[in-house]
């Protein structure tokens, strides 16, 4: 459970680095980007969190695959910031977004009995 407990204490912090930022930015943003992206940044630990407390494989399985389509997501929302000024921090939250989208496969693959080309032999 310790590794559960670190990454839960990632996204916390990395939800707070995404509220920081727009909080720092949102007058040069459109305020449904700013929605959008804190919406999706914060429910990635949110859902997460779901994950931990599952009441079943099957739950668990649910509530990772939905914190990593909300990483998708919150990548997206970065990239179109990211297009409409250069924001210093931009690259630092986008490796972020990222390592966490990675993680969360590999809990996905996991969780599916190893990569996808076990499954095809």
């Amino acid at each position: 459970m310790e590794k559960a407990e670190k990454l839960q204490n990632e996204l916390i912090e990395y939800s707070v680095a995404i509220i920081t930022f727009i909080k720092n930015t949102k007058g040069n943003i459109p305020k449904s980007i700013c929605d959008q992206v804190i919406r999706s940044a914060t429910s990635i630990g949110a859902n997460y969190a779901e994950a931990i407390n599952a009441s079943s494989k099957a739950d668990f399985k649910n509530k990772i695959y939905i914190s990593k389509k909300e990483a998708s997501e919150t990548r997206y929302w970065l990239r179109i910031i990211q297009k409409l000024d250069d924001y210093e921090q931009m690259d630092e939250l986008l490796t972020e977004t990222q390592k966490f989208i990675m993680i969360l496969q590999k809990t996905i693959n996991t969780l599916n009995g190893g990569n996808k080309e076990k499954g095809k032999r």
